[in-house]
């Protein structure tokens, strides 16, 4: 393979490992996901409807 070749293969494989490292950070790192839920309080579920 030619030192170009190298180059291209060596930037693309580091790309991609970057952006899936960054990727698992963002989303390990988030904060609590529990304190993001919250409904709002006019939902009519329907669930004691008989």
């Amino acid at each position: 393979m030619t030192p170009a070749g190298w180059v291209v293969m060596l930037i693309s494989c580091g790309t991609v490992v970057t952006l899936a490292l960054y990727c698992y950070y963002r989303v390990l790192a988030t904060p609590s996901s529990s304190d993001h839920l919250h409904a709002p309080l006019e939902i009519d579920t329907h669930d004691q409807d008989t």
